[in-house]
């Protein structure tokens, strides 16, 4: 079957962020998170951790809340993929005014 490559953000997305960064301290997992990745892991996605955060500070995030068997690799740098799922983004309707609309309008889901 075909691996579906998704990239999921961390921060605000499976931790529990809430706009304070700080670069030496990754917050708690979400409730719900590892049940999540399980779900699409089990159901042929293959996962990429979206970060700009230090890969070894993540990584060490994913083995605590054994999540690392679930992912392919830790990323900062846009890659192919199938979707993205991240907590400060906005979708292309193809209509431009809608986008501007949109963006004028946003704020992250915490705030």
């Amino acid at each position: 079957m075909y691996k579906r490559t998704s990239l999921i953000d961390l921060d605000g997305v499976l931790n529990t962020y809430d706009g304070n960064f700080d670069k030496n301290t990754i917050p708690p997992i979400k409730e719900g998170a590892k049940k999540f990745i399980k779900y699409l892991f089990e159901n042929d996605f293959e996962l990429k951790l979206f970060t700009t955060r230090n890969k070894i500070l993540a990584t060490k995030w994913l083995i605590k809340n054994e999540l690392d068997k679930y992912f392919i690799d830790i990323t900062n740098v846009k890659d192919l993929c199938w979707l993205f799922i991240d907590d400060r983004c906005i979708q292309f309707d193809g209509n431009y005014k809608n986008t501007i609309d949109k963006i004028k309008d946003f704020k992250a889901w915490y705030k």
